[in-house]
């Protein structure tokens, strides 16, 4: 039990340092970095040297105990910013998958259906395409077709319901759940998940957890942005933090939404087995609409 312990507390000061300390200790040095320079020596090389130097020297001759504060000091003020952005992970979150929230309410709706125009209009020119030669096709025009596919997809992988790209792969993975096979996730994904074999509930987690890390690593870029009223750089290493952020996060939302889809088509008849819907000799194959439907109105329990 010891053990356990042992590395369990292992683990959390690991997941500690790399999600709190360390970039909250780079934005310290930012914050001092920008003081001392400011907006007109923002790229003073031998400016920030001097200062380096003199912070340098008074540190050195500080007694050990106060060195020792400082130290403390520095780290309690990068976990501090750092609890602050995870706590602002969340805003992040829901701007990149929506809902928004009420005082955004109109953007986001003109934002949806900008895209759902859009997505209907691209589908509408697949569907022109593949009328004008429904039975024989050149490579040429099938490569014609399959573009046209490519471009809806890209899009969305269903009808728009969400501002974002990212928000409208969860949408489309709930749109096909339920028009595909009946089941409501928001009352049967909790089921499901319960019963779905380790290797599909390690992947899935290790997907969301890529996700959570993208959310948090763009998040760091609103104190950057912040720390640009006093060193106009701060700017750029905003841009990039955030860019990073945000393309680790499509990534990631693609491989989840993916793999919950697949797991849908894989396990959901494992779901009804094990609430007794659906005849038990079908051990194999997706789960039908019926039985589906047979699942939420079972798990909705009249809600």
């Amino acid at each position: 039990m010891g053990g356990f312990f042992q590395q369990l507390a292992k683990t959390l000061a690991d997941r500690w340092i790399s999600l709190l300390v360390l970039p909250g200790a780079f934005f310290v040095g930012a914050v001092w970095l920008s003081v001392n320079l400011g907006h007109v020596d923002a790229w003073n090389v031998a400016l920030l040297t001097r200062r380096a130097e003199d912070a340098m020297a008074e540190i050195a001759d500080l007694p050990s105990g106060a060195q020792a504060l400082l130290v403390v000091a520095v780290l309690a003020a990068a976990s501090g910013v750092g609890f602050v952005v995870q706590a602002l992970a969340a805003v992040t979150r829901r701007v990149w998958l929506g809902p928004w929230p009420r005082p955004f309410a109109s953007v986001a709706a003109e934002r949806t259906a900008r895209r759902r125009a859009r997505w209907h209009r691209l589908v509408e020119e697949r569907r022109a395409l593949e009328a004008v030669s429904p039975a024989t096709r050149t490579r040429e025009r099938q490569d014609r077709i399959d573009t046209a596919a490519q471009r809806i997809t890209r899009l969305a992988m269903a009808e728009p319901g969400r501002p974002t790209w990212m928000g409208d792969r969860i949408h489309a993975v709930e749109s096909i759940a339920y028009h595909r096979y009946g089941l409501d996730l928001t009352y049967g994904w909790s089921r499901l998940w319960l019963v779905l074999p380790d290797t599909a509930r390690t992947d899935l987690t290790a997907a969301h957890s890529a996700f959570a890390a993208a959310v948090a690593t763009g998040t760091w870029a609103v104190p950057y942005l912040l720390l640009a009223a006093v060193w106009w750089p701060a700017v750029l290493v905003a841009a990039g933090i955030g860019l990073t952020g945000w393309a680790r996060a499509r990534a990631a939302v693609a491989d989840l939404t993916t793999l919950t889809e697949a797991t849908l088509d894989l396990h959901g008849r494992t779901l009804a087995a094990a609430l007794g819907i659906g005849d038990a000799t079908e051990g194999a194959g997706p789960l039908t609409i019926s039985e589906g439907e047979r699942i939420t109105d079972l798990v909705r329990k009249g809600r």
